[in-house]
Formats: structure tokens, sequence, C-alpha cells
């Protein structure tokens, strides 16, 4: 599972990053995260308000940082 989470590299961005990880380990995931901070691709997914989550290529969330149970739900 590949999953981008985009964003400036603001604080939120990095929480985001920090749930998606715990809930990979949780669920035994095998992920990849990527941080995107470039402002050009994230406006391509048609992101305008960060973070967002990008998984295979689809945006699941855009504009809060995620709860750990929503990120549990997206490692099925």
């Amino acid at each position: 599972m590949e999953i981008k989470v985009l964003g400036p590299g603001c604080a939120k961005c990095a929480a985001t990053v920090d749930v998606l990880q715990k809930a990979a380990k949780a669920k035994g995931a095998d992920v990849s995260i990527t941080k995107v901070e470039d402002m050009r691709e994230i406006v391509s997914y048609g992101v305008m308000s960060t973070p967002g989550v990008v998984i295979d290529g689809k945006v699941v969330h855009v504009g809060s940082v995620p709860t750990s149970e929503k990120a549990e739900g997206w490692m099925k």
C-alpha cells in the first residue's frame, strides 16, 4: 500500500504521518509512507486544504489530522 501525506511540512502534516505509522504498525500493514511538500503536486490531487492523505493514488482525507480509528480502517 502506497500512502502519500500532502502538505507543506506543518505540525498537522507531521502528526498525520505519525498517526498513519502507528495505524500501520497496529494492523501489521505493509505500507510505504511518503511526504509530499511540492505545492504543484499537492494541487494536482485537487487538495486545497492540508494535510491530505492519498492511498494508492486516491485522495481519502483532506484538511485535518485523521483519527487513529479512521487510519486503521484504511489499513484493512
